[in-house]
């Protein structure tokens, strides 16, 4: 089988590349925010990307993640995964992009803040500000019907 990227494949592809990340996170209602710095390695499997990143943890580790991120044609929208090594969830993406064409906002489903034994909505957004430069941000969907802001990355690439 061989598919033809459409323009959603090549919009990834400006996600290829090295980069250098500062987080600020809270993981849990009335944390403070910690501060992250790691890197990330992209590639391209031509319609789909690969990214692999290294963070340092606030425990001293180094944490792990990958994220798979494609366009499904058949549904019409962008389609991934997520895992990291400080996690045992699979999250499962789907989303779109934004009239623009500057942000890519991806929902799933994965354990919840407030009981890890129920599950609650996530928004990821990518959001291109340059081409040396992208912003991730992450919510969730809380019991008060709000989505709350808990995560932002800035990515530069690296020169």
């Amino acid at each position: 089988m061989h598919v033809e990227p459409q323009a959603e494949h090549k919009w990834l592809e400006q996600l290829v590349g090295e980069w250098v990340s500062e987080t600020e996170a809270s993981m849990g209602p009335g944390q403070p925010p910690m501060t992250h710095a790691g890197s990330e390695s992209v590639r391209s499997l031509t319609t789909w990307v690969l990214c692999e990143g290294l963070m340092s943890m606030p425990d001293g580790n180094t944490g792990r993640t990958i994220m798979t991120l494609g366009y499904d044609t058949a549904k019409k929208k962008f389609v991934g995964t997520f895992i990291g090594s400080m996690m045992t969830n699979l999250w499962v993406y789907e989303g779109e992009l934004d009239a623009a064409g500057k942000v890519l906002t991806l929902d799933a489903d994965g354990p919840s803040f407030t009981d890890p034994a129920r599950t609650a909505k996530y928004k990821d957004a990518i959001e291109i500000v340059s081409p040396d430069h992208r912003i991730l941000t992450s919510r969730f969907l809380g019991d008060d019907g709000q989505w709350h802001h808990f995560m932002t990355a800035h990515y530069r690439r690296k020169t």
